[in-house]
């Protein structure tokens, strides 16, 4: 050992220069958080959060058997636990009282269960969160809404307390702790600092490490017209060879639409335009306060109807097939209604495919905990102000349904363990958020969440037209994941069945985007298909549904293919009347 390393003034000197560093990081931390005042928000969010918890409490008093009962139940676990450590103390086998699920990766360090200590604390966390889960449920003083309500936020305190989340209590951490002597809370401190005075939560990806166009959203195209909210790019192709009916994809304008274009081996588009089919796809410009009078109405006829026109004009094919993602699955599914009730409109969808679509909106998961009147209400308010709800009030709504995936794990990640977020394609696109209009977000929550009138027959009103999806007889194919949190795939299901055509459902695995963006070279998630009719209950489906390892893409390929026509030469993007304006992929994506 260097002699120079055991001088007690070396020591010194380095511990003085740490806690330096630490006073500074500090510093940086107390100038971002500001006056109080910038949380009067979040304080009344709180304060309102807090009197439903204390109404459940309240009831909890009124009946005090199952109270008693609760905490007996939890209290025999203590000591069950208590006399676990015992025995495994003593060298003697011992079954836990209580475990993780299986897929619950806070716990997947070898210490949860090597070590004693460790161990005795994650059942003593697992005892502790099934008791605030039982508290909390079937209060008869609640409405359901109210429950909901209550279950999603004692799941988030649930998430918040875990033993992951602290330094002291998290192996990981002290490992860490141990080897750097100190420096990952310092590098920790230092992130957490730079992300408040940026005003961000903790940063999932490293974002320079993307370029539009260079290593995202890189599928060779071209942008071949343009209008004040969306811009229409039509891709190269890549075989001499392609199916005579285009293709035209309608993503959610929530987010920007390269989800379908991440890195080369991610990117769905690249995948469909080497399958040889004319991929066009919409890319919806990002809103700002001039935006604000743009109405749902307005996206359908900007949307799809334009771009119908331009793709029948460009390929000379009167029909085309449509995809729809998520909220663009949800125009999609107007659009048909819009033509199914349009006799006289040119009926040019020959198939349609919805991926995580919300059509019928009665059961929306957790998404409802924030679409309630009170809730669409104030953020009216809030968009009155600015003319858009800013994409960062999404982006923390979506991370609050998952929150130890996408907001716990790189809090441990980035503040605690002091690392760099990583360089993740999906994640990068995840983070690039986009504004609504405020009267089309506000029309979008209340007619189709809180009323839910897009299923129903003529509930729904669009450029004149009553919408009535029974009519709908185009061919359609339903994607769902199985661990959707924004389109949960039992309410996915229950839209398909409102249209009158044939229909085919598949469940991916996974959840709302990574069961979508799972190419077949990965070979990371299966499906469920049924070849049978759509019964009316999802789980009866599911039961007779058939497992098939692997990425769902080709079975839907072979699908799509049924639809698309005879193989011509390949189109080359534009046209005499539409030329191409500029490289894929467009202005407004870097919006």
């Amino acid at each position: 050992m260097n002699s120079e390393s055991l001088d007690p003034s070396n020591a010194t000197e380095h511990m003085l220069d740490k806690m330096q560093q630490y006073q500074h990081q500090l510093g940086r931390i107390a100038d971002a958080l500001g006056p109080a005042s910038q949380y009067a928000d979040a304080a009344a969010f709180v304060t309102d959060l807090g009197g439903l918890f204390a109404k459940a409490a309240i009831d909890q008093f009124r009946q005090p058997k199952n109270a008693l009962d609760l905490y007996a139940k939890a209290m025999g676990d203590y000591a069950a636990l208590w006399h676990y450590a015992l025995l495994k103390g003593q060298g003697m086998d011992s079954e836990p009282v209580v475990s993780p699920e299986p897929d619950d990766s806070r716990f997947s360090s070898p210490q949860w269960s090597e070590s004693l200590w460790f161990d005795v604390i994650k059942q003593s966390y697992l005892v502790q969160s099934n008791l605030i889960k039982k508290t909390f449920q079937n209060k008869d003083s609640l409405s359901a809404e109210e429950t909901r309500k209550l279950d999603f936020f004692a799941q988030q305190w649930i998430d918040s307390i875990a033993p992951t989340n602290f330094p002291l209590t998290n192996p990981t951490v002290l490992e860490e702790l141990q080897k750097t002597k100190g420096q990952n809370l310092l590098d920790g401190m230092k992130n957490f600092a730079d992300d408040l005075q940026a005003g961000r939560s903790a940063r999932m990806v490293e974002k320079e490490a993307f370029e539009l166009g260079k290593n995202i959203a890189v599928t060779p195209g071209k942008v071949v017209a343009r209008n004040k909210l969306a811009e229409l790019i039509q891709y190269c192709p890549s075989t001499e060879n392609v199916k005579s009916a285009p293709v035209m994809i309608v993503p959610p304008w929530i987010n920007k639409y390269y989800i379908l274009d991440l890195s080369e081996k991610n990117s769905f588009v690249s995948w469909l335009v080497g399958q040889g089919y004319t991929v066009f796809v919409i890319s919806w410009m990002n809103p700002d306060e001039s935006y604000r009078d743009v109405e749902y109405d307005d996206y359908l006829e900007l949307g799809p109807l334009w771009a119908a026109e331009v793709i029948q004009s460009i390929t000379g094919s009167e029909n085309f097939n449509a995809i729809g993602y998520c909220l663009g699955g949800t125009l999609l599914a107007t659009y048909l209604g819009y033509l199914a009730n349009n006799p006289q409109a040119p009926q040019a969808v020959k198939s349609a495919t919805f991926f995580t679509t919300m059509i019928d909106f009665s059961e929306p998961g957790n998404l409802g905990v924030f679409v309630d009147e009170d809730s669409v209400s104030s953020l009216e308010k809030q968009m009155e102000a600015t003319g858009y709800l800013d994409g960062s009030s999404m982006a923390s709504t979506f991370s609050l349904m998952r929150s130890n995936d996408l907001i716990w794990h790189f809090v441990i990640n980035n503040y605690l363990l002091g690392k760099s977020p990583g360089r993740f394609d999906l994640l990068y696109w995840n983070s690039d958020s986009t504004r609504m209009p405020a009267k089309m977000h506000s029309c979008y929550l209340r007619k189709m969440y809180l009323e839910n009138r897009l299923i129903q027959p003529g509930g729904l009103k669009i450029l004149g037209t009553e919408i009535d999806l029974t009519k709908v007889r185009t061919p359609s194919f339903f994607i769902a994941t199985e661990l959707d949190h924004i389109a949960p795939w039992k309410s996915a299901y229950a839209g398909a069945r409102a249209f009158s055509g044939a229909k085919k459902f598949l469940l991916g695995e996974s959840g709302h985007i990574a069961g979508i963006i799972n190419p077949p070279s990965k070979d990371k998630y299966g499906y469920w298909f049924n070849k049978q009719r759509l019964v009316k209950s999802p789980d009866k489906w599911l039961e007779s549904a058939e497992y098939q390892r692997g990425s769902w893409w080709p079975r839907w390929e072979r699908w799509l293919s049924s639809h698309s026509g005879k193989s011509i030469e390949a189109r080359n993007p534009g046209s005499e009347k539409f030329p191409a304006l500029e490289d894929a992929p467009g202005s407004y994506v870097r919006l």
